[in-house]
């Protein structure tokens, strides 16, 4: 079993799960950004013979959508973890995307796990996100406020894209 040959099978990307789970946060408050690291088995038959993969996620990308990225062998934990987080500085829509890189074993007709050398990388579906610009406003006071009520947020369009941070880096954690 080759790299090649780990490459042509059907990898499950991992899901990118960022910031809270409504799909938007202010401006300048944590992202918190994790996945769910499972081992994934598949079945294949090489010459007749049936052959078991396992692939297993050693390291994860991020690419928070405004030009910062965040690589680390760290899947990140929900909130309230902080393990691994970012802000965004300005108000709009961003696409977080996670590619995992795997490596591989293979077992022969049940035989002895062996290493498959080298790594595949799959990427997530983007993980879209709104960071929206609060502001404190005066309201009627006799009107009651429904603070369960989101903040409105725009239709996604190309005037509601965020823009690329200007002080954007790589960090590796």
């Amino acid at each position: 079993m080759t790299r090649e040959d780990f490459a042509r099978l059907p990898v499950k990307p991992l899901a990118a799960h960022a910031g809270p789970v409504d799909g938007w946060l202010p401006v300048n408050m944590v992202n918190v950004l994790h996945t769910d690291p499972e081992t994934q088995e598949l079945s294949t038959e090489l010459l007749d013979t049936p052959v078991a993969i396992r692939a297993t996620p050693i390291s994860y990308h991020w690419d928070l959508g405004d030009g910062n990225t965040i690589t680390t062998t760290n899947p990140g934990k929900p909130y309230p973890a902080e393990t691994i987080s970012a802000t965004y500085t300005q108000e709009g829509w961003y696409d977080i995307t996670l590619t995992t890189t795997f490596s591989g074993q293979f077992s022969v007709n049940g035989g002895e796990w062996q290493d498959i050398d080298g790594t595949i990388e799959i990427a997530s579906d983007p993980a879209p996100l709104y960071s929206k610009s609060l502001e404190s406003r005066l309201v009627n006071g006799d009107v009651p406020v429904d603070e369960d009520e989101d903040p409105w947020i725009p239709e996604r369009s190309p005037d509601t894209e965020g823009p690329q941070d200007p002080d954007a880096s790589h960090r590796t954690l």
